[in-house]
């Protein structure tokens, strides 16, 4: 990582070197959440090139960051693991975040509209303890979207990890929550709340009374949506 070195001896610089090359903060906050698998990482910056994502994992890799794992049983597949050192950085990443959900407008942010990101993102913070204790199916229907990003299922089962489809798996859907994508990314974001979405029309839920009522607890909402906008 000396490519494009400051070529100073602060430690900010230094640490610069290595976290601060485009997509590297983001592939450390998709570890730090649990994505050990090169397919889950991408999907957590979908508009990062493969070959990409390879290079700054390889990067994190020599500077003790990040460690490659073969998988048991499993030959050809690895994991990649935060290291002492990389468990060191989420505390950095969270403020940052933080500071990005406190300081940076709010516009600028719902201008960068990703459904793929936004259902990863649902899927893996969905909170499942107010949900029914059996199999529930949640379609998201993004009108405006494009053709490929309009339609997602999340299906919930007890004991079973979140499943995330784009293609119909086929069961019977329990909830329908039709929606722009901006109002769905502002409310999973903690700009906007599911009730005030639905009584403006810019959200409408069809389909199971409970899964509609608690759709708020539910539905987990970012890290970082506790966190008040400032101005400055």
């Amino acid at each position: 990582m000396t490519q494009g070195s400051y070529r100073q001896f602060c430690p900010v610089a230094m640490a610069s070197e290595i976290l601060c090359t485009r997509w590297t903060l983001l592939i450390l906050r998709e570890m730090v959440v649990g994505s050990k698998r090169f397919n889950d990482l991408r999907r957590g910056v979908p508009r990062m090139s493969p070959a990409l994502l390879s290079q700054r994992l390889k990067e994190l890799e020599e500077a003790g960051v990040v460690a490659r794992r073969s998988v048991k049983n499993e030959a050809g597949a690895y994991e990649y693991e935060l290291t002492a050192a990389g468990r060191d950085v989420q505390p950095i990443v969270e403020a940052v975040g933080t500071w990005g959900k406190r300081w940076v407008s709010s516009e600028p942010t719902l201008d960068n509209l990703d459904a793929q990101l936004l259902m990863w993102d649902m899927r893996r913070s969905l909170n499942t303890t107010p949900m029914p204790k059996r199999r529930s199916t949640i379609q998201f229907l993004y009108a405006g979207a494009p053709a490929a990003q309009r339609n997602w299922w999340l299906i919930v089962e007890p004991g079973e990890p979140v499943d995330l489809c784009w293609v119909d798996p086929g069961h019977d859907v329990d909830l329908y929550v039709a929606s722009d994508l901006r109002s769905m990314t502002a409310i999973w974001l903690g700009y906007d709340t599911v009730r005030a979405a639905v009584r403006d029309e810019r959200v409408k839920l069809t389909g199971d009374r409970q899964l509609a009522s608690h759709m708020q607890t539910w539905l987990g909402l970012s890290p970082f949506a506790a966190h008040k906008k400032m101005v400055a």
